[in-house]
């Protein structure tokens, strides 16, 4: 098969910029929104903001570390849990 080309590399700034910027504009003004309703000490927006620190490590693991950022650290089970669902963020 000698008509193969190996596959162009990816731009991922091209690829994914307008909606990682969409995202970040929406996080701005969800966060603008709790604040104005004076609801920023709630543990998910702290949770959150926490987060968004994390942003900036300069290593390839930012998404691992971002979702290691909300979850519970516990290492033993619960014998019941507390309520039914998810909330998004452990509170510590």
């Amino acid at each position: 098969m000698s008509d193969w080309n190996p596959p162009q590399a990816v731009n991922q700034v091209d690829l994914g910029f307008m909606d990682a910027r969409s995202k970040l504009i929406d996080l701005a003004a969800f966060l603008d929104r709790v604040q104005r309703a004076g609801q920023e000490d709630d543990f998910r927006v702290q949770a959150l903001k926490k987060a968004i620190g994390l942003l900036s490590i300069e290593e390839p693991a930012r998404a691992r570390e971002v979702l290691l950022s909300f979850s519970d650290p516990s290492q033993e089970p619960v014998e019941k849990a507390a309520m039914q669902g998810a909330v998004g963020a452990f509170r510590s």
